[in-house]
C-alpha cells in the first residue's frame, strides 16, 4: 500500500495469480493450511531444532518479507511445515534477489564530496583540507528558500501565532551558505596565531550567537528555525577574512556551520545540510579541532541514516570515531559509538551494532560532563538511554527497546524528541503485537511532529503508517489513519505526505 494512500481501505480480495508466491506468502499459506498460529510455528521450530531463538515475532517478520530466514531455519521450516526444502530454498533466493534489487535513494548532490573529505581528514587529521575541497555553492533547495514567514521563531508568542497553520519548507538562506563558502576560502591558508586575524567577525560574538541558537533548536524545529538562524549567523560572521584567521575563530565558524547543517537537515533540506557539513569539517580541520570534526561527521551520519543510506552513515560514523583522537571526551566517544550502532543496526550488521552499544555503555559510565565541549550539553544519561532504545528497535529487539523508548517519550518540553522516539516506540509496539498501543503512541508522535516543525520527525512518523495500515480492523489504527489525513497539511513536507496545502499565513 502506498504511504500516501493510508486513508483508503485496501478492501477486497485480489484475483488469483499464476506467479510464484513470495516466500512470506508461501510460509503464511502453509501455516494457515495447518490451522496454526505464528506462535505454534515458532514452538514447533524450536522443539525440532532444539534451539530456542525463534519467536512468533520472527515468524511474523518472515511472513511480512522484512527478513529472509537463513539456510538453518529454512531446513527446519521444511520439516515442520512438511514441504520440499528445495521449494523453500528457491523462494528464499527470489526474496533475497528482490531485496538486493531494491535501489537506495539516489545520492544527494555533495554526498560523495563529504565522504571524500572525511577520508582525507582521517588520513591526515592535522593537515589542511583546502586542496581536497572546492568552494561550496548554495544548493537549489537553498536558492529556492523563501523569506521568513511572519512571526517565525520570535519567541513563544510568534510561534504560537502560526503553530496550527500549514507550514512551507524553509532552509538556510543562500547568503549563509555563501558566507560559509567565503570563510572556507580564507581557511585554506594556514591559521595564524591569535591576534593576527583580519576578518570582520568576533569569535566571542559568533560563539554567543551559536549558543543561543542551539538552545532554541531544543524547542523549535528546523522548518521554523533554519531561515531565521541563517540570517543571525550570516550577520554574526560578517565579511569573509582577507587573510589567515585565528584557530579560535575557525573553530567557532566550524560550530556555526555544523549547526547550520543540523538545522537544514531537520528542515528536510539535505543538500544544504551536506554543503554546511563540508564547510564545518574543513573549518574544524583548519582549526585543529579533531573532536569537533568528528562530531560533524557524526551529525552527517545521522542525516544519511534518516535519508535511507545506512551504509554511508556507517562509514561516516566510523570515520568520525577513528579520527576523534584521545582528546575526545568520553561523552563524545559514547555519542559516536551510538551513531555507529544505529547505522550498523539499519545495515543489518547485528554483531557490530551490539559491540558498539556495549562499548558506548562502558565509556558512558566514565563520562565527566565538566570535560565536555559546550556543544555536547544535550547529551545526558537520558539521551544516551533513548538512543540505545532506538538501536534496539532497529535491531528487532522490542522487549529491550520498549522500556527505554517509553522513558524517552515521557520527557516533556521537547516535541521533536518525543516525536522521533515515539515513532520508534510505535515500531517496537508493533513488533510486540501491541497494535492498540502502537496506534496511540503513533498518534501522539504525529501531533508532536506538528508542534515541533521538524521534517525529520514527521518523516519518522510517516514510516510507521504502512504497518499500521495493515491493521485497519483495530480502532486505534483507524484513528491514527484519520489523524494522519487531517494532520497532513500541517506537517513539513515529507515523502508520502505530499506538499502542504497553500494557505495564507498571517501574523497576529
Amino acid at each position: 500500500m502506498s504511504v500516501g494512500r493510508i486513508d483508503q481501505d485496501p478492501g477486497g480480495t485480489p484475483p488469483p495469480s499464476t506467479a510464484p508466491a513470495s516466500l512470506g506468502a508461501l510460509l503464511a499459506a502453509l501455516r494457515l493450511g495447518r490451522g496454526w498460529s505464528q506462535l505454534r510455528v515458532a514452538e514447533q521450530l524450536t522443539a525440532a531444532a532444539g534451539v530456542h531463538t525463534v519467536s512468533r515475532h520472527e515468524v511474523s517478520r518472515w511472513e511480512r518479507g522484512e527478513r529472509v530466514p537463513g539456510d538453518f531455519w529454512l531446513s527446519w521450516l521444511a520439516v515442520v511445515l512438511d514441504v520440499p526444502g528445495g521449494e523453500l530454498a528457491l523462494a528464499a533466493e527470489a526474496a533475497r534477489r528482490g531485496r538486493r534489487s531494491t535501489l537506495p535513494p539516489a545520492p544527494v548532490d555533495g554526498q560523495d564530496d563529504l565522504l571524500r573529505l572525511a577520508h582525507a581528514w582521517l588520513a591526515d587529521p592535522a593537515g589542511s583540507l583546502g586542496r581536497a575541497t572546492a568552494r561550496p555553492a548554495a544548493t537549489p533547495a537553498a536558492k529556492g528558500a523563501g523569506p521568513e514567514r511572519p512571526g517565525a521563531a520570535r519567541g513563544s508568542g510568534g510561534r504560537a501565532a502560526h503553530a496550527a497553520a500549514p507550514r512551507d519548507r524553509a532552509g538556510p538562506v543562500p547568503s549563509t551558505l555563501d558566507a560559509l563558502a567565503g570563510w572556507l576560502a580564507g581557511a585554506r591558508r594556514a591559521a595564524a596565531p591569535s591576534g593576527r586575524r583580519r576578518g570582520g567577525a568576533d569569535p566571542d560574538a559568533v560563539a554567543a550567537t551559536v549558543a543561543v541558537l542551539r538552545r532554541q533548536d531544543d524547542l523549535v524545529g528546523g522548518t521554523d528555525l533554519a531561515g531565521p538562524a541563517g540570517r543571525e549567523l550570516d550577520a554574526a560572521l560578517g565579511r569573509p577574512p582577507g587573510g589567515p584567521s585565528s584557530r579560535r575563530l575557525l573553530a567557532v565558524v566550524a560550530e556555526a556551520a555544523q549547526l547550520t547543517g543540523w538545522l537544514a537537515a531537520d528542515a528536510g533540506d539535505v543538500g544544504s545540510a551536506l554543503t554546511a557539513y563540508r564547510a564545518a569539517l574543513t573549518a574544524a580541520a583548519e582549526a585543529g579541532d579533531r573532536p569537533l570534526a568528528a562530531h560533524v561527521l557524526g551529525s552527517a551520519s545521522h542525516l544519511l541514516a534518516g535519508h535511507g543510506d545506512p551504509r554511508g552513515a556507517l562509514l561516516l560514523a566510523r570515520t568520525g570515531l577513528a579520527g576523534a583522537g584521545r582528546t575526545a571526551s568520553a561523552t563524545l566517544r559514547a555519542l559516536l559509538l551510538h551513531r555507529v550502532a544505529f547505522a550498523a543496526a539499519l545495515c543489518g550488521e547485528r554483531r557490530a551494532a551490539h559491540d558498539a552499544l556495549d562499548q558506548a555503555g562502558t565509556i558512558a559510565a566514565r563520562r565527566d560532563p565538566t570535560q565536555d565541549p559546550t556543544w555536547l550539553y544535550w547529551v545526558d544519561e537520558a539521551e544516551l538511554s533513548a538512543m540505545t532504545g532506538r538501536s534496539m528497535a532497529a535491531l528487532g529487539r522490542p522487549l529491550r527497546a520498549e522500556p527505554l523508548l517509553t522513558a524517552a517519550v515521557g520527557r516533556s518540553g521537547q516535541p521533536r524528541t518525543t516525536a522521533l522516539y515515539g515513532a520508534w516506540l510505535a515500531r517496537a509496539c508493533l513488533d510486540l503485537g501491541e497494535v492498540e498501543r502502537a496506534g496511540e503512541v503513533a498518534g501522539t508522535a504525529l501531533l508532536d511532529a506538528v508542534r515541533s516543525g521538524s521534517a525529520r520527525a514527521a518523516a519518522e512518523v510517516v514510516r510507521v503508517r504502512p504497518r499500521l495500515a495493515a491493521h485497519r480492523e483495530v480502532p486505534e489504527a483507524r484513528r491514527f489513519a484519520e489523524l494522519a489525513t487531517a494532520c497532513g497539511p500541517y506537517l513539513p513536507e515529507v515523502a508520502g505526505m505530499g506538499p502542504p496545502k497553500a494557505v495564507e499565513i498571517r501574523s497576529d
